[in-house]
């Protein structure tokens, strides 16, 4: 029998690294897929883990770069490369499609690397999306960071010593991380608007509480991956005249816009930061990749002259590092388990599954990257063209066709009370008022009210009620009949118009 392979988790290299590749939880989690688990000593300092934590996960205390499978979440040094034995499989954060020197240099050493930012955007590979994960914890850590330098409330406020009105936050880009930030910055009090090129996050972002603003151009269309595009000049002169007008009245921007394996499109200009005002923060989540702000330096604040606060922090998710070395670590524990299908502590690489082949940059040394395409959809298919049946606008009664009708109906009414004996003429005269008023107080209800308020006004039938009990046996049989049956009628009215309404209320009622 084949004995169980080992995954190495090492230390990071960069000492500004502060997240783990794995947890004590996560470790416990691999060893039940039947591998044996080795952490370099010290790697979970950062997240505040300790060796002694692992060791009582079922780790040991070791030498992680000499492990069948090394775990990392930055790519390693040449250093830490050497040290791979041939036929190592390397599992990190490698950026192919941004450094391809590092594609160069793994594919001159006998191993397998696999990137977990090259998960591609489909359904089942979910679970893998380490980008997503991490932009989750960013966008939260973005409104937290932009608070701690703004100064003031996000929510507004009615004191004793004044009114403090709401922060106004402007969140460019509606992926993962601004989705985030606009649940975070929302719950917070702030008044948040938000901005994407794809035209189907606008539910999402209302349901957030923020409001979506549209950039009206040809090109803005359904997103086929998920992802935000490269768009138009058009579209960008456009962006950028909306940008030119909500920026300056913003408190706080955040932007998020990234293109995947492309620099991050320049979207704020000098201009449009020099008309905010003194005190204002502007948080740029792209600033590893260049930027979405002009005068963003990344990893570092910066204050302009005219006091606007630039934060261009590359670290964001390792500020959350507990947590986000649980996420990234649960992460690998599901590309694990799809790897590992006898969970007997066997690694198999299966080129025929998309998912597997997509994130591989080198086998066996072997330069794989770029992968094929990955046919993703994040957009309803295209179906068949349907004839959709419109129903005709309902013209309104020309005035004196409406005039007509009104006199009509007065002199009907008229001649009928000439007619009537004068007991009845009082309750004629009633009817006719009754009618008058109610066509003008159900005509200014909102349609979205006339159930409730004409099943509560069925209530109305209890005189009717009334009146056929009194009838009912006093007479002769038809009478008698005539009186249960407006008995019976009526009681379905009255009855059925609460429960009707008993209905209603409760879909508004919380379980």
């Amino acid at each position: 029998m084949i004995g169980a392979m080992y995954i190495g988790v090492i230390a990071e290299s960069n000492a500004a690294e502060t997240r783990v590749a794995a947890t004590p939880a996560t470790v416990e989690q691999l060893g039940k897929l039947g591998y044996d688990v080795v952490v370099q000593s010290g790697a979970g300092a950062g997240s505040d883990f300790t060796d002694q934590a692992y060791e009582a996960a079922g780790a040991t205390i070791g030498n992680a770069l000499g492990a069948d499978i090394v775990f990392a979440v930055n790519t390693p040094t040449d250093a830490q490369l050497d040290q791979l034995h041939d036929g190592a499989t390397l599992i990190s954060l490698l950026s192919p499609a941004l450094k391809p020197e590092i594609v160069e240099n793994l594919g001159n050493r006998n191993i397998t690397a696999m990137s977990m930012d090259a998960v591609p955007r489909i359904s089942r590979a979910q679970s893998l999306d380490v980008l997503s994960s991490m932009a989750n914890i960013a966008g939260y850590r973005a409104v937290i960071e932009a608070a701690n330098v703004f100064g003031r409330f996000f929510t507004g406020q009615v004191t004793a010593a004044g009114k403090v009105p709401p922060a106004k936050v402007l969140v460019v880009g509606a992926g993962v991380a601004g989705l985030a930030a606009i649940g975070a910055a929302g719950s917070m009090g702030a008044i948040v608007k938000a901005t994407d090129p794809r035209p189907e996050v606008a539910d999402q972002v209302k349901s957030l509480g923020g409001e979506y603003l549209a950039v009206a151009a040809p090109d803005v269309e359904v997103s086929a991956t998920g992802y935000a595009k490269e768009m138009s000049d058009d579209y960008n002169e456009r962006a950028a005249a909306l940008y030119s007008q909500t920026v300056p009245d913003s408190d706080i921007v955040i932007t998020t816009a990234l293109i995947p394996g492309r620099p991050a499109p320049r979207l704020i200009n000098a201009d449009m930061v020099a008309a905010m005002k003194p005190g204002s923060v502007i948080v740029d989540m792209a600033a590893a990749n260049g930027g979405n702000v002009e005068g963003t330096v990344p990893g570092e604040k910066v204050v302009t002259a005219n006091g606007v606060t630039i934060l261009g922090y590359t670290d964001l998710p390792g500020r959350l590092a507990a947590q986000a070395s649980q996420l990234y670590g649960t992460n690998l524990v599901n590309l694990m388990k799809l790897m590992t299908p006898a969970k007997d502590g066997q690694l198999v690489l299966d080129f025929d599954d998309v998912v597997q082949r997509a994130m591989t940059v080198v086998r066996d040394g072997e330069i794989t990257w770029p992968p094929p395409p990955v046919q993703v959809s994040a957009a309803p298919a295209a179906t068949a063209a349907a004839v959709v049946a419109v129903s005709p606008k309902k013209e309104p009664m020309p005035s004196s066709r409406r005039w007509t009708f009104i006199g009509i109906t007065a002199a009907a009414l008229f001649l009928l009370a000439a007619a009537a004996p004068s007991a009845l003429r009082g309750h004629l005269l009633v009817f006719a008022l009754a009618i008058v008023i109610g066509y003008y107080v159900i005509g200014n209800v909102h349609h979205a009210l006339h159930t409730p308020l004409m099943s509560v006004t069925n209530a109305i039938s209890g005189i009717i009620v009334v009146g056929a009990l009194l009838q009912i046996g006093h007479g002769d049989s038809l009478i008698t009949g005539l009186a249960f049956v407006a008995i019976l009628l009526a009681s379905i009215n009255v009855f059925g118009g609460f429960a009707v309404t008993r209905r209603m209320l409760s879909m508004f009622s919380r379980s």
